[in-house]
């Protein structure tokens, strides 16, 4: 059963020595030490400890997950170590494996790409429309040919980043400007990573399905499968939450438009013109600016806030064929389609190209995602293997050459670990 809570027993396990499990389940305890590889907990308890430690991050969660098993889940570090502007708490607050986090760009997966899934194994979209069968203002010549395949696989040709918010204050004024951009890239020719795709995708999920994104995806994906703890704007739902903090005000996007050396600004925006920052540790807030800022928290690319366990409740459909504990959520042939790498190794909405840091070197077949607040997912379906790892890497401010820390190389370490532990074990 995928929704069974075996987190607290396997906990225990790690920590509890044998005589307590030998008393609890001989046979659950012979199981879980097969697949459980001390060596493989060693080595990811060296590596997270040793960058909490060394004060590179604040604090981080991981879970991995193996044959329908938890082979392994904890808590590193703290949820908030930095109040703003850069003032350390005393105490900061510990991390928890029940702690949210704001996923950034994995809402790209877990809630946008998973409801065009939906509508199109329902059969109320197919990923080869044109998105102007949604989107009046791409019925034109110059975007008339942009599908909705396009926007899945960052091939549409749009800007991959623009400031919604210098004119934008409601999702409305940004889906319109988004379709008044010009294309800044021939339509289909190269792979452009796109925020500017996600939002529309979340345009097209509301026009077909006449809802509000937060609410079709918590009708359709969160509530069938048991994500209690996932949404948009946690703060807003009234329900007291452990949240782990994020950014010290939003000092990179402040950069992204005042810096012309990252190659965002934008002719005919004023850096100056806007000055709504936030000065203050973003904590159940949307760190993405657009998503905050000019969207009302909720967007197709980044708001979602959620946990290790609830995550792993949609990895886990994924990597059954689409089945959910006894039903079949969304169809294996949609998830095949979905998972099927094109001409850029990638899938739709999820990344396939095992040149990225949190696949790389991995077996054909295996994919993922990342979150610029540090989060991501990545799937190894080859060894039945799943690896979920939240890390609240903004808590600790830019370094001094106005970037955040590059987690890439955790990302990393800890796939190979786990691909090393389990080699030739299925």
């Amino acid at each position: 059963m995928i929704f069974l809570n075996d987190l607290n027993v396997e906990m225990l396990m790690h920590r509890s020595g044998l005589l307590i499990l030998l008393a609890l389940n001989l046979p659950f305890f012979l199981h879980a030490q097969e697949i459980n590889q001390p060596k493989l907990i060693a080595k990811v308890d060296s590596i997270l400890q040793a960058e909490v430690d060394a004060a590179k991050i604040p604090g981080a969660v991981v879970q991995i997950k193996k044959d329908g098993k938890v082979v392994y889940a904890h808590a590193y570090g703290y949820a908030q170590e930095y109040d703003f502007p850069h003032i350390l708490l005393s105490p900061p607050e510990k991390m928890t494996t029940s702690h949210l986090f704001d996923l950034a760009s994995l809402t790209k997966v877990v809630g946008t790409t998973t409801s065009i899934m939906l509508l199109q194994d329902r059969g109320l979209l197919n990923v080869d429309d044109p998105v102007g069968k949604y989107i009046p203002a791409f019925n034109n010549e110059h975007k008339d040919s942009i599908t909705i395949r396009h926007l899945l696989t960052h091939t549409a040709g749009l800007y991959e980043w623009y400031p919604l918010f210098y004119t934008c204050s409601n999702k409305e004024q940004s889906y319109q400007l988004i379709g008044e951009l010009p294309l800044k890239f021939p339509v289909g020719r190269q792979r452009k990573y796109s925020d500017l795709g996600f939002v529309l995708l979340g345009e097209i999920i509301e026009h077909i399905s006449g809802m509000a994104l937060d609410q079709f995806e918590q009708k359709n994906i969160f509530g069938p499968l048991g994500m209690s703890s996932t949404t948009y704007n946690p703060l807003k739902t009234g329900r007291p939450k452990k949240i782990a903090a994020t950014s010290l005000g939003n000092p990179y996007e402040y950069r992204m438009v005042h810096d012309p050396s990252l190659g965002f600004s934008i002719k005919g925006i004023d850096p100056d013109s806007w000055n709504g920052w936030r000065k203050y540790a973003l904590r159940g807030e949307v760190n993405d600016g657009n998503a905050w800022y000019a969207n009302g928290g909720v967007s197709g690319a980044a708001g979602l806030f959620s946990t290790v366990s609830d995550i792993q409740k949609l990895v886990d459909v994924l990597m059954h064929h689409g089945s959910a504990g006894g039903f079949q959520f969304i169809s294996s042939k949609t998830i095949q389609a979905f998972l099927t790498q094109d001409k850029f190794q990638n899938g739709m909405g999820w990344m396939m190209d095992t040149g990225y840091s949190v696949i790389k070197n991995a077996p054909a077949g295996s994919f993922g995602h990342t979150g610029f607040t540090g989060t991501s997912i990545a799937v190894i379906p080859s060894i039945g293997t799943s690896v979920i790892l939240l890390i609240n890497r903004q808590n600790m401010g830019l370094l001094e050459t106005g970037e955040y820390y590059n987690v890439g190389a955790i990302r990393q370490k800890i796939a190979e670990a786990v691909m090393a532990a389990f080699k030739g074990a299925n």
